[in-house]
């Protein structure tokens, strides 16, 4: 195993993975057309997914909480999307652009400041009596996350929801014989920017540097005289605000929505955030491309096993590296 691991690190680490991944797939394919469209989509989920997944990362790899009620500010976050946009369906259904535009950015600043007013209220009212007792934490945020369930029902309702697209999101492009949806395209330049955002955030900036530093040694820090309880109260905020947006993301991927929505990706975003190792955003999104180009291969090739793709993913994943694809380095 070590031979094996010298070698894949000399020719790339772990990065490769995907690029495997696709390239047997195309063999098992055989359509050219066919894996390119897969591997677009997948693609796209895998940067939707790490929306949802980066601040799970960070509060569960740097501040050592299992937030189980995570998925709960994806579900708010699509719900309040789904009901901004559709305030607003006059600019949506317009034919410009602009109007289109201006729409959809009022539902992701909508869902973007209750996801950090909500995340702040979380923090210091449901997780902070229970800091380093894991035991408490998984109790009372599954707890929070069937009252947040509960009050989404009680707000929109039982039934599915839509979730209305403007028309420059709409449809397709070909490239050759190649069907792109522009949707996916969208999701997967979104995803890219805001990758980059946290990179440049946590590993070149002040702040970063304060948050890696008190994961590290707290006492420390505190004793420079730098708050890190702020700091990670800051954390918990913009972990909750990115799942909020994944939420929005992904109610226009699935274009309706339901109450049991969070619950849903609950298993999906935890697998993600294992694969890739806890408190790296590096690893979370090659977890997150993984999981997503995996899911769409295999649901082409044997849709049996798409439900248990993610599972066997993580099995395999953990059996030869148990600390994740990328964890953070302490």
């Amino acid at each position: 195993m070590d031979q094996v691991n010298k070698l894949i690190e000399r020719l790339g680490g772990v990065y490769l993975l995907p690029v495997a991944v696709s390239l047997i797939a195309l063999v098992l394919i055989g359509v050219p057309s066919s894996w390119v469209t897969l591997t677009v989509a997948g693609l796209a989920m895998g940067m939707m997914i790490f929306l949802m997944a980066s601040g799970l990362s960070l509060v569960f790899g740097l501040m050592d909480v299992l937030n189980f009620g995570h998925s709960a500010f994806v579900s708010f976050g699509a719900f309040i999307a789904a009901s901004v946009l559709a305030w607003l369906g006059g600019w949506l259904g317009s034919d410009s652009i602009i109007l289109n535009s201006m729409a959809i950015l009022a539902a992701f600043i909508a869902a973007f400041q209750f996801g950090l007013a909500a995340g702040w209220f979380f923090e210091t009212v449901v997780i902070k009596p229970v800091y380093h007792d894991h035991l408490r934490q998984i109790l009372i945020t599954m707890g929070a996350l069937i009252v947040a369930e509960q009050m989404i029902l009680a707000i929109w309702g039982g039934a599915p929801m839509s979730v209305p697209r403007p028309s420059f999101l709409e449809g397709a492009f070909l490239i050759g014989d190649v069907a792109i949806e522009i949707y996916r395209v969208y999701a997967l330049i979104l995803g890219g920017l805001v990758y980059i955002a946290l990179y440049l955030t946590l590993n070149r900036t002040r702040i970063g540097l304060l948050i890696r530093a008190g994961v590290e040694n707290r006492e420390m820090v505190e004793a420079l005289g730098f708050r890190i309880d702020r700091l990670f109260v800051g954390v918990f905020m913009a972990g909750s605000a990115l799942a909020a947006m994944g939420g929005v993301m992904w109610a226009g991927y699935e274009t309706l929505i339901t109450p049991a929505l969070g619950a849903e990706m609950m298993i999906v975003v935890f697998i993600v955030v294992i694969i890739g190792g806890l408190g790296s955003i590096e690893g979370t999104l090659l977890g997150a491309i993984m999981v997503g180009l995996v899911a769409n291969y295999v649901g082409f090739l044997a849709p049996k096993l798409a439900l248990a793709s993610n599972m066997i993913l993580m099995m395999v994943i953990l059996l030869w590296r148990p600390n994740g694809l990328k964890p953070a380095v302490k």
